[in-house]
């Protein structure tokens, strides 16, 4: 019985590992060309992650996930958008972070915007419950809308 459950644990910290392994982009035009080689969808989390509530569910139950974190390995090229109250960024990321909050008329957080590989904008959602399988369909939807 020990054994089952040893190997139950450790099966549940693979699945652990394999969520922290998603690596959030902060720079979109390297990304984009991440995602054009890949042939991925790009997703940009514009969020508050050091105050906004709704954006530490919407990464606490869906994003940090392994369902989720699978997901996107091999259908996205996630990118972090943030706009921190009390930790500090560099310039150059605040400025550039601005710009993509202006262009894409972003007036509340969380809200993720969807990307095609080409760089062309197929939707935007915020938070919403059910976890992983209900943003993911949502992912999903805009990509089938995206085809010719």
């Amino acid at each position: 019985m020990k054994k089952i459950a040893l190997a139950l644990a450790g099966f549940w910290l693979l699945g652990q590992a394999g969520a922290a392994e998603l690596n959030w982009m902060t720079d979109l035009p390297k990304a984009q060309a991440k995602a054009r080689e890949e042939h991925r969808l790009v997703i940009l989390d514009f969020t508050g992650s050091d105050w906004c509530i709704w954006c530490k569910k919407l990464k606490q139950e869906v994003f940090t996930t392994p369902e989720f974190t699978q997901y996107a390995k091999t259908n996205l090229v996630p990118v972090e958008v943030d706009f921190p109250r009390a930790k500090e960024q560099p310039a150059g990321l605040k400025k550039a972070n601005e710009a993509l909050q202006e262009k894409y008329h972003i007036d509340g957080y969380p809200t993720v915007v969807v990307l095609n590989s080409q760089g062309k904008k197929l939707g935007e959602f915020g938070y919403e419950e059910g976890g992983p399988k209900v943003i993911i369909a949502k992912i999903e939807g805009l990509k089938a809308k995206d085809k010719p």
